[in-house]
C-alpha cells in the first residue's frame, strides 16, 4: 500500500484517476492534513517537522510500504524523515524537477502559493548539482490564483496558471514547472512551445516503484 500525504482533500480524485490509468491494482491511502501546509505558508517549513513526522509514523502503523508526499510547501520535511520512519517517504515533485533539469538550464517555477518557491528552487538546484548540470531558476507567482483555489474555482484558478505559463518569453526559457499539483490541469490548457513539466503523474510513478520494491 502507498499512503499519499495531501494538504488538501481535491487531490484525491486526481491521484486514484491517474492509479487507475497507470497503476492498476495499486492499493492507495489518502491522508489529507490541510492545517499542514496553513502552517507551512505562516511559520515556514520546519514549523511543521514533528507532526509530518507523526503522520509518516501513522501510515507506517497502518501498514504503507512507502509514502508519496504531495504538497511541494513539505515535501522536503516529509522526504527528510524517510530514515527515521523506516520506509521510502518521496516528494511529489522530485522527478519532474530531474525532467525539467534534463531539458535546459533555464528553469522558471510557476507557483501559486510564495511558500513553495523556497523548497522547490532548492530542489531543482539540487537535481542539477545531482546530474552535473547548470541551471539558472527563475520564479513566477501568479497573483491572485489561490484565492480562487481556496474558494473552490478551480477553472479560474487553472485558467490563471495557463495564462501566466504562456506570458513567459519562450526564448529565455527552456523547461517551465508547475511548483504544485494542483496546477497539474493547466498543462493541458497552455500554448507555449516550451516543455510544461507537472509533478502528479511522475510522482505518482516514482512511489508506485517504491512500493514495488519495499514489498
Amino acid at each position: 500500500m502507498l499512503a499519499l500525504l495531501h494538504t488538501s482533500p481535491l487531490h484525491i480524485p486526481v491521484f486514484d484517476a491517474l492509479r487507475d490509468e497507470d497503476h492498476p491494482g495499486l492499493e492507495l491511502a489518502h491522508l489529507v492534513h490541510e492545517d499542514l501546509l496553513a502552517r507551512a505558508r505562516a511559520e515556514g517549513p520546519d514549523a511543521v517537522s514533528d507532526d509530518v513526522r507523526a503522520v509518516l509514523d501513522q501510515a507506517v502503523a497502518a501498514g504503507a510500504a512507502a509514502v508519496l508526499c504531495t504538497c511541494s510547501s513539505i515535501g522536503g520535511v516529509a522526504e527528510a524523515a524517510a530514515e527515521e520512519v523506516g520506509v521510502p517517504v518521496l516528494r511529489v515533485d522530485r522527478p519532474m524537477a530531474a525532467a525539467a533539469v534534463a531539458i535546459g538550464p533555464k528553469v522558471v517555477v510557476v507557483a501559486t502559493s510564495e511558500s513553495t518557491f523556497g523548497p522547490t528552487v532548492a530542489l531543482v538546484e539540487e537535481e542539477a548539482r545531482h546530474a552535473g548540470l547548470p541551471v539558472d531558476v527563475r520564479q513566477r507567482f501568479v497573483e491572485g490564483a489561490w484565492a480562487l483555489f481556496q474558494e473552490g474555482d478551480m477553472d479560474g484558478y487553472v485558467r490563471s496558471v495557463a495564462d501566466a505559463v504562456d506570458s513567459l518569453p519562450g526564448d529565455k526559457t527552456d523547461a517551465i514547472i508547475l511548483a504544485q499539483a494542483s496546477m497539474s490541469p493547466a498543462q493541458l490548457l497552455t500554448t507555449t512551445a516550451v516543455p510544461v513539466l507537472s509533478s502528479p503523474r511522475p510522482g505518482l510513478a516514482a512511489g508506485a516503484t517504491a512500493t514495488r520494491t519495499a514489498t
